[in-house]
């Protein structure tokens, strides 16, 4: 009885095993493209994925997947998420299959993203996943605190930092390093993208900042409080 209980205070989320959140203090560095590519990765290990892109000025996501012409539709226990694949085996949801036309801006202030960012968490119909990524935009503020507010009941597994080699992205990441210790956000690891290019001539790996050392040994300097294991993840 204890259990089912549970499961019923869980809501939508009753059949989500494991939650893992894409953070970075800066825009631009790929947090999007890495929480595709970490759901296509899982699929192809035969997990059911789910993802929720909660970047409501910039949601990518559906392009990405090319599902950016499907639409949500409503259900008994709220939005259908859109189901990417001929198995549908990734489940999506985005504020970008709400806009009338794909070039149409967010212009909300905090409280409205707040709200739309709480109503993605509770009335989202997932069904049984294994693994649901969240992508969040860039910095630590409302969007940020309000998904983790949210989301803090259902016992989230941690994040996934993202950052560039660029000394600017380092120090953001060093800010999204904060604002997981004092959220209490665990850290499942740092993603260093965008490192360099493979040249199309001859093959070579050729790094963007060959002087610098990698971005998770700089960003350790900021997160000697989290357990070690997790630089092991980079």
């Amino acid at each position: 009885m204890e259990e089912e209980a549970a499961m019923e205070d869980r809501g939508n989320l009753a059949g989500v095993q494991h939650i893992i959140l894409v953070l970075s203090g800066k825009g631009g560095v790929g947090k999007s493209t890495i929480s595709t590519e970490l759901a296509l990765t899982l699929r192809h290990a035969g997990k059911k994925v789910g993802i929720l892109d909660v970047d409501l000025c910039g949601p990518s996501i559906p392009r990405m997947l090319h599902v950016q012409d499907q639409d949500v539709h409503q259900c008994d226990s709220g939005w259908v998420p859109v189901f990417v694949g001929q198995d549908k085996s990734i489940a999506l949801m985005s504020i970008g299959f709400l806009l009338e036309k794909p070039d149409d801006a967010v212009i909300w202030r905090g409280p409205k993203k707040n709200a739309l960012i709480k109503q993605f968490v509770s009335d989202v119909t997932w069904g049984e996943l294994d693994f649901l990524i969240v992508d969040t935009p860039p910095g630590t503020s409302d969007e940020h605190i309000s998904t983790v507010e949210s989301l803090r009941p259902y016992k989230p597994l941690g994040a996934i930092l993202v950052t560039t080699p660029q000394g600017v992205s380092v120090g953001d990441v060093r800010r999204e390093l904060t604002f997981c210790k004092k959220t209490g956000l665990r850290i499942l690891g740092i993603v260093e993208n965008m490192s360099g290019f493979v040249c199309p001539h001859c093959s070579d790996a050729c790094p963007w900042t060959p002087s610098s050392a990698r971005a998770w040994k700089k960003a350790e300097i900021s997160s000697r409080s989290f357990p070690r294991a997790w630089l092991s993840l980079h």
